[in-house]
């Protein structure tokens, strides 16, 4: 079996200062065919037409070393970040080209196992490339992250949703396997396959997580504080934060917990960025923290009374294995996916029980609390998944897709065709004037 990775989010993503949770899955699954099967994998990038060009092993090893320096802050990280930048330019170059279109022919005929892995969403709502790969025969075997901007396009822009919705529909018309991070990720996708023996095999396999070893030297506040980590966007609610500790300064005064908001500032923020920008109570208790390295982030986490996380959506959550991971308690959104990782660890609630949140955020605050000792306790049966329970779940499962007899010649849905599940899901066409 021939394993033909996918890398363009990566390469196409350098210009974020820190990766995000996509990113991270893309570089582990990067890391773990490079050190583990070299001589099965063959790194590809691809645009939004065109071939798809492979790249050579050299230039993977040097790029992945460059964004985990970047990633973890190590010393000179700065220049590893120029770095980075610097061999993505010559990929894009390479692929701009079509250098390395031959190298995929070549090993195409090679071999009849070949796999086409796509994991992340890049590109996946600009399928002509993968059906050019499936006519010769490639299984392709895409990881859904999750469904939201379809199921909630409210929390993206309306060319975010209708991509998204696009991406799906390649999923069904294309995919011979489909891996998802979580149950709850595969009970959405479900209704949008075809059904049947049509329908493709489906493995949940959880993420793992790689969270670094805390940095002694970042500087972290001498009073409690709470931490939450991901985009400042609506989806994650930071809203509900920010109003609670607004009555908890007005309060408390200079004895309210501190707030740490761990995340670069998004899209659509206009509410939540007057708070941030101009409400005078959060003034010294609300600190945003932005670009920070990983092992930073950890010394954060490591100090904090609890992290907060009150998404109205998710399909993983992975700012929430990381804190477990590091033995901090966790305060988040009663979710099925948030579930699937904490299980029965944190302590859930309603994303919009604002009076519920403040009362656990209180009782979390204080040097005593037999809430947050609980959660503790309940912490020691908790155990992380790491990338390698991951990966012992993938590799049998994708040698079975592999060895399954050859890709259609065909999708079984017309490519860009609307399921009925996938058109049930859209949102009402907008009116003018409505």
């Amino acid at each position: 079996m021939r394993v033909f990775l996918d890398i363009s989010r990566l390469v196409l993503g350098t210009w974020r200062v820190m990766p995000t949770g996509i990113d991270r899955v893309e570089y582990a699954y990067a890391r773990y065919w490079l050190e583990n099967h070299p001589d099965r994998v063959t790194f590809v990038m691809r645009g939004p037409i065109g071939s798809v060009v492979a790249v050579p092993h050299g230039f993977v090893g040097e790029f992945l070393h460059a964004l985990d320096t970047r990633r973890l802050g190590a010393p000179g990280w700065q220049d590893w970040a120029k770095q980075a930048s610097r061999l993505a330019r010559t990929a894009i170059s390479r692929l701009g080209l079509g250098r390395g279109a031959w190298e995929v022919t070549r090993l195409l005929g090679a071999s009849h196992e070949n796999v086409y892995l796509l994991v992340s969403h890049t590109w996946a709502d600009r399928p002509g490339p993968i059906e050019a790969l499936r006519r010769k025969g490639v299984k392709f075997v895409s990881l859904v992250h999750d469904l939201i901007p379809a199921t909630h396009p409210e929390y993206a822009s309306p060319a975010g949703a209708a991509r998204h919705h696009r991406r799906i529909e390649t999923f069904a018309s294309l995919a011979d396997g489909v891996i998802v991070n979580s149950n709850a990720t595969a009970q959405e996708l479900l209704p949008h396959l075809p059904q049947g023996a049509d329908q493709p095999p489906i493995l949940a396999a959880p993420l793992g997580i790689d969270t670094p070893l805390p940095d002694p030297g970042f500087p972290i506040p001498a009073e409690p504080y709470f931490v939450c980590i991901g985009t400042i966007e609506p989806r994650k609610n930071h809203l509900l934060l920010l109003n609670t500790w607004r009555v908890l300064a007005e309060r408390l005064g200079s004895k309210a917990p501190k707030l740490l908001l761990i995340g670069r500032r998004g899209w659509e923020n206009e509410n939540i960025l007057d708070m941030l920008d101009r409400c005078p109570a959060l003034v010294g208790v609300v600190r945003e923290y932005r670009g920070l390295p990983d092992r930073g982030v950890a010394r954060l986490l490591q100090g904090a009374r609890a992290l907060l996380f009150p998404s109205f959506a998710e399909g993983y959550g992975l700012p929430l294995a990381e804190a477990l991971s590091l033995g901090v308690p966790a305060i988040c959104s009663d979710l099925p996916a948030l579930r699937e990782v904490g299980g029965d660890a944190p302590d859930y609630l309603d994303p919009l029980d604002g009076l519920g949140w403040r009362r656990l955020i209180l009782s979390f605050a204080e040097a005593d609390s037999r809430m947050r000792e609980a959660q503790l306790r309940r912490l020691e049966s908790w155990a992380p998944v790491t990338w390698e329970n991951h990966f012992a779940l993938l590799e049998p499962w994708l040698r079975q897709i592999a060895y399954a007899g050859r890709a259609a010649e065909s999708p079984r849905v017309p490519a860009g065709a609307v399921t009925p599940a996938s058109r049930a899901m859209m949102p009402a066409p907008i009116v003018p004037g409505s």
